[in-house]
């Protein structure tokens, strides 16, 4: 691995971890040793990444820097195109259009030949089932939960049973055969579930929730006995 390689894993590596890392595991990850790693680490930090820690503290990479020229290996090109065309035939028409708007992007800044690969991927999503209704409200739904704003719902349940309901959304899941929204019901005073499709009506509310969406998050994983995402 040239040098080049191996400051840009060092980005992936600091970039993958949330939390300060240690110098010793960011060593054993790339298989240097850890004065090659220190090296690399200033080397970053001279060309404008915001890498703050120090030895026998950890390292952690503040949001906001692109370590020039943007580039991919053929197998990221791959997961990259894949994971597009899920969503462009798995969620809804303007999640499609934001996952055809990042590929054109992405191939706007690669090299010709990495272009070419990213379009020829013979990796391929099958037809999906058509899904029932709610598909309009997923839009609605996502912007919520960005803005961690409460919105009110008619919704009806498994036994046909409609009730009006304020909920905190943070979480929406794409399953095979459903769309769900994770949220807090007021009306319960619990994390709830809810299926897309059995929403009637769904109103933005003008107020954010007073528990932020992380923690919601949190709580959420903890009783569904989920690991939190490396």
């Amino acid at each position: 691995m040239s040098r080049a390689e191996r400051l840009l894993e060092l980005m992936q590596c600091l970039r993958r971890h949330r939390q300060p890392v240690s110098g010793q595991a960011l060593a054993a990850e790339l298989g240097v040793s850890l004065r090659t790693l220190y090296r690399d680490i200033a080397s970053l930090q001279a060309q404008g990444a915001h890498i703050q820690g120090e030895p026998g503290l950890g390292y952690v990479l503040q949001p906001g820097f692109l370590l020039p020229p943007l580039m991919f290996s053929a197998s990221e090109l791959e997961a990259l195109m894949l994971g597009a065309r899920w969503v462009m035939k798995r969620t809804d028409v303007e999640l499609a259009r934001d996952a055809q708007n990042a590929l054109a992007k992405i191939s706007a800044v690669l090299p010709a030949d990495l272009r070419q690969s990213l379009h020829d991927s013979t990796l391929l999503v099958a037809p999906a089932q058509v899904l029932p209704g709610g598909e309009d409200y997923l839009p609605l739904l996502r912007l919520a939960i960005r803005k961690e704003r409460k919105v009110s719902i008619r919704y009806r349940d498994e036994k046909g049973r409609d009730s009006e309901r304020v909920i905190w959304p943070f979480l929406l899941g794409y399953f095979e055969r459903m769309r769900m929204v994770g949220a807090w019901c007021e009306r319960r005073d619990a994390l709830r579930h809810f299926r897309v499709d059995r929403i009637l009506a769904l109103t933005p509310v003008d107020e954010r929730y007073p528990t932020r969406r992380l923690a919601l998050l949190k709580q959420w994983r903890e009783t569904q006995g989920i690991p939190a995402t490396p």
